[in-house]
């Protein structure tokens, strides 16, 4: 074990790496109770989706421990989950399975961007200040979202002539937000406290809180997830993201413009969360080197370990659109086990171990309500918004595409639109102030996209 990991060259020993991978295991543990509950929104059973979330975290960790060697963890991604399902499902009005069809198409494009010199030319084609941007936006997303599912947000309404959604506050007098409150609370005072595992503790506290109150509606919340049914559910939903989403999914024209952005989008936002990932973490405690990024910009094939870590990451995000969940990638909560001091790949294989465990307490994790898991929503979405800070909005240039990509993702309540919008701005900036050879090709075919998919919409 210690000579397949290299546990000597990487200063690490057994006992540390199977440390930092529980570690990492309980800090990102809250995604299997939030996906499924998120997930099942959109029409997917359940226990498909836990079962889902389990088997293509741990699958897609165990390729990234085994085959890269580095200790990061897969799971199906937050802000990717509710894309799926707010913009892709409710307001496109694609089947749930025709959504995984597009996660699978996802998967197989960022394998072929991975083994090929393509990956290149797309990690340098988009501006720094939107991929902050996005990061940042898809945060407010999640957190408005979490709101929403609570109902701490309602319309309050306002003139008769101004039809729009009016958010506000609700009255703090319903027992759901007030356990929401105290959830959002507590992980946040834990969060500040630096407590390992901080949002997992959050959830299962205010779940303990509710069940001591008896606001536990136990016949809605999962009652009869008993293993058979789990199971049963799980296999009712394998591979139809092919045998029932790829034959519908093109089969109207009409739809190709928002099928190709739509996959455009999960693709980029995956990448470059993924990257983004890899380089803020690897860089500083010396997992990736200097010569395995300048590997991924200018070689092909796997040439480097981020190499053999990118085509990990998309390997799981189609095997996880067949097994029915959404992208799967790799998370930035394997910070944790790395502070921890996780170096190798056996911190990562043994976080797809506590993966499988985890199929155990399904009937239990069945029973948590969504006013348990919103905080986790929101703290996620804190930690995402971090992204803002890197933008140098004192450049009105760079300022511009970044702020209305990061507002009408949230406001506009679609990731795809808030990135359409961000690069048709940008294309504009760039054009009006003579600086047209800053406009790469991707963002040119993507912006063009973006406008035919607006085009369209208004026909």
């Amino acid at each position: 074990m210690s000579k397949f990991f290299k546990l000597k060259e990487n200063n690490t020993t057994v006992g540390i790496e199977i440390a930092a991978g529980i570690t990492t295991f309980f800090t990102m543990s809250y995604i299997l109770i939030v996906n499924p509950n998120m997930l099942s929104a959109a029409g997917l059973e359940w226990g498909a989706v836990f079962m889902a979330t389990v088997i293509a975290s741990a699958i897609g960790t165990l390729i990234m421990g085994l085959f890269a060697n580095v200790p990061y963890a897969l799971a199906p991604g937050m802000g990717l989950n509710a894309f799926f399902v707010f913009t892709i499902v409710f307001a496109y009005g694609f089947t749930p399975y025709e959504a995984l069809a597009m996660v699978f198409i996802c998967g197989v494009v960022n394998i072929l961007i991975t083994v090929t010199k393509v990956r290149k030319l797309i990690v340098k084609s988009i501006p720094l200040s939107l991929q902050n941007a996005i990061g940042g936006g898809i945060g407010i997303f999640i957190a408005y979202i979490g709101l929403l599912n609570v109902g701490a947000l309602i319309n309050i309404g306002g003139p008769a002539d101004y039809p729009a959604y009016t958010p506000g506050f609700a009255a703090f007098n319903n027992p759901g937000i007030l356990l929401f409150i105290f959830g959002l609370v507590l992980t946040v005072v834990l969060m500040v406290r630096k407590v390992k595992g901080a949002i997992l503790i959050g959830i299962v506290s205010t779940f303990a809180l509710a069940l001591l109150t008896g606001q536990v509606d136990l016949s809605l919340a999962g009652l009869n997830q008993d293993y058979g049914t789990t199971f049963a559910q799980f296999g009712n939903v394998i591979g139809k993201a092919v045998t029932e989403g790829l034959p519908t999914l093109f089969g109207d024209m009409k739809r190709l413009p928002v099928v190709l952005t739509s996959i455009f989008a999960f693709s980029l936002s995956d990448t470059f969360d993924t990257i983004g990932t890899f380089i803020g973490t690897g860089r500083r405690t010396g997992i990736f080197s200097a010569e395995d990024e300048v590997a991924l910009e200018s070689g092909s094939g796997f040439s480097s370990k981020m190499d053999k870590a990118l085509f990990a990451d998309s390997i799981a995000t189609s095997i996880g659109a067949l097994l029915g969940t959404s992208n799967v990638t790799t998370y930035i909560e394997s910070s944790s086990g790395i502070e921890a001091g996780g170096r190798t790949g056996l911190t990562a294989v043994t976080v797809a171990a506590m993966f499988l465990l985890s199929i155990v307490f399904s009937p239990v994790i069945a029973l948590i309500p969504s006013y348990a898991t919103a905080p986790a929503l929101v703290v996620v979405g804190v930690l995402m918004a971090g992204s803002f800070l890197d933008i140098k909005w004192a450049d009105f240039e760079e300022a511009v595409p970044a702020f209305f990509s990061a507002v009408f993702i949230a406001l506009a309540y679609s990731i795809s639109d808030g990135i359409a919008v961000g690069f048709i701005f940008y294309t504009i900036i760039k054009l009006v102030s003579g600086k047209s050879k800053d406009i790469n090709g991707v963002l040119w075919v993507s912006t063009i996209l973006f406008i035919l998919k607006f085009i369209i919409s208004a026909l």
